[in-house]
């Protein structure tokens, strides 16, 4: 095969993509050489991509150049790519994609552990991504969103210069090119928390249809994972008929029982997002399915009941307030401290203290330990990690399933034969101790107890969410579930309870605010 011409941008992110397919390509025995060329998103950096007409802002020239024979190939990021190919042309490779998480840089005196992504409040943030714009204001609305155009050095540069606060970037871009920034505070957004632009992290080899020995050529750089992964999040954005410039997030993952699918949407970069998780045997419908489950018109719940208090301000309210949905929240126990002064002995030779709810965040500092720089936290879930943050700390380890046994096997492989201190309810199940290795020394602090309120009023509300297997227990002692309720368990101890009254639940897939708000936003009242 003759020698091939990679047309592609010359940004540094996409001369390092192209050059890396160049490199992927030599080891298949193919040679080639680079090709710069400008695209209308390179000349253009005065305005957002929203304001610009047309799509394909930082593709159409190489499809043009691609389909005129002056390039062979080109490379892409696919989440800049149109979900529709030019006549004559086609993606023939998606290799593995880098992770699709994205990075939050901060300077270091804008930072503020305790609040939610450690931002100071009111922080400035640097972004034209309507897609992160909407999801950054419903995580936090009292943050200030400025616009940000530029390369990937050009971008981080103006945060430097102090132009903002904070930036917002793909992971995958920061990563590949190796820039150093530890003079910065660097917070992993994880795409469970705020949710990625479809194919982000992936990329597209682009050729002609015609060249159909040059399609075979490079299938040993194609990756059947990525690309079925990302063809459900472009179907999505392809179904909604959006661009880049639309505040859509879609992010599927692949697992060895079939898919897991995070979506977020919003009419406009200043709405708060809808989010939607869905788990699906394969990806035939899948994307349809997603899209059908925004369709306003289905019914849904028009009161939700919560065993606990909800804050005036909170993610979960907001997110049902805005889709017209009524909550009742009310706690069915009440806690109490078992432990009032903290023997120095358990702090001792401890590497790590792992929380299982707020209360025993709440409750452990409380009792204001005198705790060593070394100790590390783990938490289970971002309940847990937001209160402890109020105390001034980060979670070194966050459980980001709502199934308490994969957490405890993903704690359990990363604290082996160490010292791990566990601050808990009385009457906890230690489902985490459990499961840590025998080289694992546990030292076990009940620090609260709960008590079960009596003479608990029932609820007439569409769907019923209890907290804790208390709460199952406090509210069944004297209700019974009415015709057509559906129930949500938080997670899987809770939902042992249903099991045993043979109950059907649904668990969301992260025991959150937004787990929660995802589990009311994909129910369909019958």
């Amino acid at each position: 095969m003759k020698k091939l011409i990679i047309g592609t941008r010359g940004s540094d992110l996409a001369l390092w993509q192209a050059n890396h397919i160049m490199s992927e390509l030599a080891g298949i025995g193919l040679e080639a050489e680079i090709k710069i060329i400008k695209t209308q998103g390179d000349k253009i950096l005065n305005l957002r991509l929203d304001k610009l007409e047309g799509k394909g802002f930082f593709t159409k020239e190489l499809e043009d150049e691609l389909m005129a024979g002056s390039i062979d190939i080109a490379v892409h990021s696919l989440k800049d790519l149109p979900t529709v190919n030019p006549p004559g042309l086609t993606i023939a490779a998606i290799p593995q994609r880098e992770e699709a998480t994205e990075y939050l840089l901060i300077l270091k005196d804008c930072v503020d552990v305790s609040q939610k992504l450690s931002l100071k409040k009111g922080a400035m943030v640097g972004t034209s991504s309507n897609r992160r714009k909407s999801q950054l204001l419903g995580l936090r609305p009292d943050l200030e969103i400025e616009d940000l155009r530029g390369n990937v050095p050009t971008r981080i540069g103006k945060l430097r210069n102090e132009d903002y606060d904070a930036i917002l970037l793909a992971k995958a871009g920061v990563k590949r090119l190796g820039l150093d920034l530890s003079d910065l505070h660097v917070e992993e957004l994880q795409t469970t928390e705020l949710i990625s632009a479809p194919a982000q992290g992936a990329l597209g080899i682009q050729i002609r249809e015609s060249d159909t020995e040059l399609y075979q050529a490079l299938q040993p750089l194609n990756n059947p994972r990525t690309a079925e992964e990302v063809g459900v999040e472009r179907k999505v954005l392809n179904l909604f008929e959006g661009g880049c410039h639309m505040p859509l997030g879609c992010y599927c993952k692949k697992e060895a029982d079939g898919f897991e699918v995070w979506t977020a949407m919003a009419d406009t970069a200043e709405d708060f997002p809808n989010r939607l998780f869905l788990r699906a045997n394969d990806s035939a419908g899948l994307a349809e399915k997603i899209v059908s489950a925004f369709n306003k018109e289905k019914k849904r719940p028009s009161k939700v009941f919560i065993s606990r208090e909800i804050g005036e301000y909170s993610y979960f309210r907001r997110a049902l307030t805005q889709n017209g949905i009524e909550i009742e929240g009310r706690s069915l126990i009440r806690t109490f401290p078992i432990v009032n002064i903290l023997d120095p002995f358990y702090l001792k030779n401890i590497d790590w203290i792992f929380f299982s709810s707020r209360n025993g965040v709440e409750y452990f500092f409380k009792l204001n330990p005198q705790l060593s720089k070394r100790i590390k936290f783990g938490v289970v879930g971002h309940g847990s990690e937001d209160a402890l943050r109020k105390f001034g700390h980060f979670a070194d380890f966050v459980g980001e399933s709502g199934d308490i046994a994969e957490v405890a096997a993903d704690f359990a492989a990363l604290v082996a034969g160490e010292t791990v201190l566990f601050p808990r309810a009385a009457d906890s199940l230690q489902t985490i101790q459990k499961s840590l290795s025998a080289e694992t020394k546990v030292i076990d602090l009940p620090i609260y107890e709960t008590v079960i309120e009596e003479n608990i009023d029932g609820s007439s509300a569409d769907v019923l969410i209890f907290t804790s297997p208390s709460n199952v227990d406090a509210y069944f002692a004297d209700n019974l579930l009415e015709p057509g309720q559906q129930v949500i368990a938080i997670g899987n101890s809770t939902g042992r309870k249903f099991d045993e009254m043979g109950v059907a639940y649904t668990l969301p897939y992260a025991p959150d605010e937004i787990g929660l708000a995802e589990a009311v936003f994909g129910m369909e009242i019958r």
